[in-house]
């Protein structure tokens, strides 16, 4: 096929047409050659063409997958645990910003007992939630769909992370909220800082305030778990031993 187009080509040339009056003729024909190049390219990389890295596009993507899943069980196994937040300066969840004045003032009357047990009850919470984290975030992963992957694998060490907090985050948060209200919960962190928010709201003289409790510590939560997430990808692509299947190897092997 190639062969005759090329023939035709070159002989209509040689009757004084230019190469953009063939392309017409073709296209009247119901031939478009430049879009059924594309056509033919995306099917053969969808189908395992390979790129100039040795893998097709689809290797790609479930590498990318595979490589923020397994970020994912480790982050979750690491930060679940106890002290995994508290315990952690990089991720250990402090009052809330707009409540650091609540923490000052009942600190100065005294009432630091009470502050420390309402800051550890929100780590608790979110250790305890971090177990049940594994497999929403392991669902999205799986069911999401992969444009450009070739430019994320050969980005930089965050890029797949990146990619899945642009395209999840939303979802993710609607879904891992009410884990996090249960665990507050479960581990009296609410009873904790609405005792902490009633002596404070007694003190004359203040502006009242109550932070939205759920919705600070699962996005501190969150934050961690991308963390850990990222921190898995940057070592599959820099470190071989973190590649731990073939499809791996092949993939980050290679940048």
């Amino acid at each position: 096929m190639k062969k005759i187009l090329l023939f035709l080509m070159i002989f209509a040339l040689t009757l004084g047409c230019t190469k953009t009056d063939i392309l017409k003729e073709l296209k009247k024909d119901g031939i478009d050659l430049k879009n059924d190049a594309k056509k033919v390219l995306s099917e053969n990389l969808k189908d395992g063409f390979k790129t100039g890295g040795g893998f097709s596009v689809d290797e790609a993507a479930k590498a990318i997958k595979e490589a923020l899943v397994n970020g994912t069980t480790k982050g979750t196994n690491f930060i679940s645990k106890v002290d995994g937040f508290y315990n952690n300066p990089e991720i250990k969840i402090p009052f809330p910003e707009e409540a650091k004045k609540i923490e000052s003032a009942l600190r100065k009357i005294g009432l630091d007992k009470q502050v420390d047990e309402a800051v550890l009850s929100l780590n608790r919470a979110a250790e305890d939630a971090s177990k049940g984290a594994k497999d929403i975030f392991v669902s999205a992963i799986t069911s999401m769909s992969i444009e450009d992957a070739m430019n994320i694998v050969k980005g930089k060490d965050n890029s797949a992370t990146e990619f899945l907090k642009a395209k999840t985050t939303l979802a993710l948060t609607q879904k891992y909220s009410p884990v996090i209200k249960k665990s507050l919960d479960k581990v009296n962190a609410t009873k904790y800082w609405g005792d902490i928010m009633h002596t404070y709201n007694q003190i004359p003289f203040v502006d009242k305030i109550n932070p939205d409790l759920t919705a600070y510590v699962t996005g501190k939560a969150m934050d961690a778990l991308f963390l850990q997430i990222q921190r898995e990808e940057a070592l599959i692509r820099k470190d071989p031993i973190a590649r731990t299947s073939d499809l791996l190897k092949k993939v980050f092997g290679g940048k």
